[in-house]
């Protein structure tokens, strides 16, 4: 797997690090922060010691939904399930790829990570969706 980039704790992620970071997908990075701005989900950037890298948070209200992660020359979101979710991912309306490596991961104590990789903007849907589906979840 490949590794954050964002490692440097006094260079903020602005747009313009993001730009350089991200390169050909930053574009597709820009449409999904516009997209998640239009559905009330804020993206909350703090370092983290653990990963000595930067990451947004993906806010809806208070709720955590997920992390974005910025890698070189794109980016992930990843959500978290718990094993009572399983079955009404296997429903969910993302590409069929997501969904098998979710349901090949190894859980982190009581939650499975779903990760979306996004270099293109038509990798933003399946992000809309899995995001869509953790606002809903209690």
């Amino acid at each position: 797997m490949n590794a954050l980039i964002l490692k440097d704790k006094e260079v903020f992620p602005t747009d313009e690090v993001l730009e350089n970071a991200l390169k050909s997908s930053y574009p597709a990075f820009n449409k999904l922060r516009d997209e998640l701005t239009a559905t009330d989900v804020r993206i909350e950037w703090n370092y983290y010691n653990d990963g000595k890298a930067w990451m947004g948070k993906m806010l809806f209200k208070k709720k955590n939904l997920g992390w974005l992660q910025i890698y070189d020359g794109y980016c992930t979101t990843s959500c978290f399930f718990m094993e009572r979710h399983l079955e009404a991912i296997g429903g969910l309306d993302i590409t069929e790829s997501i969904k098998t490596n979710f349901y090949q991961q190894k859980p982190s104590g009581k939650l499975t990570p779903m990760t979306v990789n996004i270099h293109t903007a038509e990798d933003i849907d399946d992000t809309l969706k899995m995001l869509d589906f953790k606002k809903k979840l209690k």
